[in-house]
């Protein structure tokens, strides 16, 4: 990275992956029971292929785009795991190899192989994707009768984006995540 403020940035793009997969990681914690079987249709894939699919989804663009950082990809992409600590276990490993690319290839310079003009559009990317699946997820508990509440939902998802971290500089006010 050429400079602070550019490494300040990546920093903050890195700090917003984190909290998507706390994010994440909060949801798959806060199901209601059985909340893993969970689809909004028969044929839908279940709230636990969901979580797997994401997990699948960063893994093959790591294989393409970025492959020095590329982790084993499961067998299937829609892999039904039904305990909830091994999904966990998963994403995680996913976020940091995702992290660890960016990371990576922003600060070397390097190009990614494949699908983007730059190492930040595969993040924004992987947002939006998981995002997405986020809403079908939610969508998904409400059909099948398990929702989770705003209040519920509200501290485990929204809160971790808008909640400033504590800044030594700054001292003072903000809550930590």
């Amino acid at each position: 990275m050429p400079n602070t403020s550019d490494q300040r940035l990546l920093d903050v793009l890195l700090d917003s992956w984190d909290r998507n997969n706390t994010i994440l990681i909060n949801l798959l914690r806060a199901l209601p029971p059985s909340g893993l079987e969970a689809r909004p249709m028969a044929s839908s894939p279940s709230v636990a292929q969901l979580f797997t699919h994401i997990h699948f989804v960063r893994l093959v663009f790591l294989i393409e785009d970025a492959p020095e950082f590329a982790r084993e990809l499961p067998d299937e992409e829609w892999e039904i795991e039904r305990d909830p600590i091994r999904i966990e276990q998963m994403l995680n490993d996913s976020a940091t190899a995702v992290r660890e690319a960016v990371k990576g290839t922003v600060e070397t310079g390097r190009e990614m192989q494949v699908h983007y003009d730059h190492p930040i559009l595969l993040l924004q990317h992987m947002l939006w994707h998981e995002g997405y699946h986020h809403g079908q997820i939610k969508l998904a508990l409400k059909l099948t009768d398990r929702p989770l509440s705003d209040d519920e939902a509200g501290p485990l998802t929204w809160r971790i984006w808008m909640n400033k971290k504590i800044d030594p500089a700054r001292k003072g006010s903000a809550n930590q995540r």
